[in-house]
């Protein structure tokens, strides 16, 4: 067999994964330099020397001037031979230090820690079949999942999404009753309720921990008079006459879409609509076969399937499921109009009704 293998590509594909190694370990530092504020520091000050950059976060200088080297190895932060200075431009900053920015990534990274939190439970699944829970992840999985979808939800839900929606704007304008399926940490609720006073919200989610975060965020944002949380599953929420019902990044993860999808399109009053944000995919794998595929791929591997399959029906829909399988799935469910009114790099946004 050795005598058969093409030192070349050998070497090729060994160079490729030192790369994704480099990429591994810098992941974890990601999380460390979001957590210190030094991406952040860097973003706020230009150039700065590593014993600077140490003294304005309060870190360990000799740690931070080792941190400084493998951010630099990596294409994150420039360094500036001549003045010993280290440097994130504006465009990396908005990636990572500006978490209003569209383009902003680390909570992604927060997620990935989380999966290395469970590796053990993924083995184990790859062996029994079983699922893992949504309740059995960390918290690095809830606030890195709020993290990484929160900036499209910040500057594409109201500016884009809701107005894509036919009629639905005006409704909400004029007040609406909304229930945002699979809420989390209340992040969407929230955006709504502030975007149209005028409207109701009520956030859904069958894990109680994140209910009870969604409430504070809610208080917080002095919209709790009108945003409320209930802890019940996709197919048993008790609301009714809807005018809007939304599932964000959600509805692959459930054990019974299908089902999911048939009890919002009951809950909803005649004119209602349904509005699905699910990951960006192609319909074939072919089509997926690239950075966000490779991504989201991963995520579903070790969050998304195993969350289904802890679940009864068991469909493993899967995070790249594509907005074909997507639509067959609100079609068995009853809807009858189904167009796709946006899209991000990561996202289709599905508008469904009757």
């Amino acid at each position: 067999m050795q005598q058969t293998l093409d030192p070349d590509r050998v070497q090729a594909f060994a160079g490729k994964l030192l790369g994704d190694l480099g990429a591994t370990i810098s992941a974890a530092l990601i999380q460390v330099g979001d957590r210190l504020g030094l991406y952040r520091a860097l973003a706020e000050s230009g150039p700065l020397g590593s014993a600077d950059l140490a003294q304005r976060t309060g870190a360990s200088e000799r740690y931070v001037r080792e941190w400084l080297a493998n951010q630099c190895a990596s294409g994150y932060i420039e360094y500036r031979t001549e003045s010993q200075t280290y440097l994130l431009p504006d465009e990396h900053a908005a990636v990572l230090a500006d978490e209003e920015s569209p383009a902003f990534m680390v909570g992604g990274f927060q997620t990935a820690v989380g999966v290395y939190q469970i590796l053990d439970k993924v083995e184990q699944a790859f062996r029994s079949d079983e699922g893992i829970d949504w309740g059995e992840h960390d918290a690095h999985m809830f606030c890195g999942v709020e993290r990484f979808f929160g900036p499209a939800y910040r500057n594409g839900l109201v500016q884009e999404w809701l107005p894509a929606l036919e009629g639905v704007q005006a409704k909400l304008e004029a007040g609406a009753r909304i229930a945002d399926v699979g809420c989390g940490h209340g992040k969407t609720a929230v955006l709504m309720a502030q975007a149209y006073p005028a409207s109701t919200v009520v956030g859904i989610d069958v894990h109680s921990p994140s209910i009870a975060i969604a409430s504070q965020r809610a208080a917080e944002a002095g919209v709790a008079d009108r945003v409320q949380f209930e802890c019940a599953g996709a197919q048993d929420y008790t609301g009714r006459d809807f005018d809007l019902i939304t599932f964000f990044d959600c509805l692959h993860d459930m054990g019974d879409p299908h089902a999911a999808a048939a009890h919002a399109l009951g809950a909803l009053r005649e004119g209602g609509t349904l509005m699905l944000v699910e990951p960006m995919a192609g319909d074939r794998l072919q089509d997926n076969l690239n950075p966000v595929g490779r991504a989201y791929y991963g995520f579903s591997t070790t969050i998304c399937t195993p969350a289904s399959l802890a679940q009864p029906g068991r469909c493993g829909l899967g995070a790249q499921a594509g907005e074909a399988r997507l639509r067959e799935v609100l079609t068995h469910a009853g809807f009858r109009t189904i167009r796709r009114v946006a899209q991000t790099p990561f996202n289709q946004i599905l508008e469904a009704r009757r």
